[in-house]
């Protein structure tokens, strides 16, 4: 059995039978209308419904008379609320005095079920519509799906090409010293804010970050920061407290006035706490879409202002980058050089990617324009 997936011509000429198919399947239903078909429906599926129920009942050694008079009034009743005007309004009540028996057997259901079979077909036309709406709402979905797949193999074949075309020679070291020099200027000056400053100002350093969602700290739980705002072990460092953590209770009951406090809160977070670093307050390489970086050397400037405001004068350097160098031939340069394998690089000379990303496109835009033609029913 093949295992290919379908082609684009498969899913569009599926999608056409599905609509093909609905469009018979309404013309059958429209041929007595809608309205009047499901009221037939709902009277058939009642009475049928009251068959099934009784059928075991009255039929195994005759049932009782209990059973079976409850069996016809059941039958009656559904029978009384057919309207004259109702499509094959006679049958159900040809059936019903069918069944005006005072014992039952198989044949007398055989015999129903065989009169109703015109009205079963004039209900399975609505059953066969509803079939047909799903199957042309799963046709549908399944071209949306691989719309998306293709949206995402052309974004990726389209990195390659961009990055393929891009310029290896470029001096990539004109963005690459800036950031490497800041880098290294917030990791040593974060390095000597934890070093010195207490938990409680780190604690709320790191609660102010909290506004600023490109710089990407990991807040401490409730339970931490309250201990560290609250309780005396919270003016010391952050290292002061791992090193608490790790004492024994008569060792921590010489530093600390509540031992069995900070052993619970502290050592259950001791993982986070030593976590704590300057990887937010990096700025990447290769480097972001010179949007990204401005939107993050903004964040990046209120962070860095609060613990060591020498270090914003070499993030200003690094945000005028896109400003003051040919900053998308650079990026592209230092990508290409950082992300294609030696494998991509030979499809891209080959030719390869580009007829693979004219392919996707081709698809794509056909796919697409089969979801106007067969809009959602």
């Amino acid at each position: 059995m093949s295992t290919n997936k379908p082609t684009k011509r498969d899913l569009v000429a599926e999608l056409e039978r599905a609509d093909e198919r609905v469009e018979r399947a309404q013309e059958r239903v429209d041929e007595f209308g809608e309205a009047e078909l499901q009221r037939l429906a709902d009277v058939y599926r009642r009475f049928t419904s009251v068959l099934e129920r009784y059928e075991d009942e009255v039929t195994d050694d005759g049932g009782d008379v209990r059973t079976n008079i409850e069996f016809q009034s059941a039958i009656a009743e559904v029978t009384a609320d057919v309207s004259d005007d109702l499509l094959l309004s006679e049958t159900f009540e040809e059936c019903d005095e069918h069944l005006q028996e005072r014992w039952f057997n198989e044949s007398h259901f055989e015999y129903v079920r065989e009169q109703l079979e015109p009205v079963a077909d004039l209900v399975e036309r609505i059953e066969e519509r509803d079939e047909a709406l799903e199957a042309y709402s799963d046709a549908r979905f399944r071209v949306r799906r691989r719309v998306r797949e293709l949206e995402e193999r052309i974004d990726e074949l389209e990195r390659l090409c961009r990055l393929g075309n891009a310029d290896l020679d470029a001096p990539t070291e004109r963005l690459r010293d800036p950031i490497e020099e800041y880098n290294e200027a917030v990791m040593e000056a974060f390095a000597e804010f934890r070093r010195e400053a207490s938990a409680r100002e780190a604690v709320r350093f790191l609660d102010a970050m909290d506004a600023y969602p490109l710089v990407p700290f990991e807040q401490p739980d409730e339970e931490l920061q309250s201990y560290i705002r609250n309780y005396p072990p919270g003016e010391e460092t952050i290292s002061t407290l791992l090193e608490y953590a790790s004492y024994s209770h008569s060792k921590l009951d010489h530093y600390v006035d509540d031992p069995e406090k900070l052993t619970h809160v502290v050592s259950h977070k001791k993982t986070y706490l030593a976590g704590v670093d300057a990887e937010p307050l990096r700025v990447s390489w290769p480097p972001p879409s010179a949007s990204t970086l401005e939107w993050r050397c903004r964040e990046l400037t209120a962070a860095v202002n609060r613990f060591a405001p020498e270090v914003v004068e070499e993030l200003r350097t690094v945000a005028s980058l896109p400003r003051e160098t040919d900053y998308e031939r650079l990026r592209n340069s230092a990508l290409s050089r950082a992300e294609l394998t030696d494998e991509e690089r030979d499809r891209i000379a080959s030719g390869d990617v580009e007829a693979q990303l004219a392919e996707a496109r081709e698809e794509r835009d056909r796919l697409q324009e089969a979801l106007g033609t067969f809009p959602e029913r």
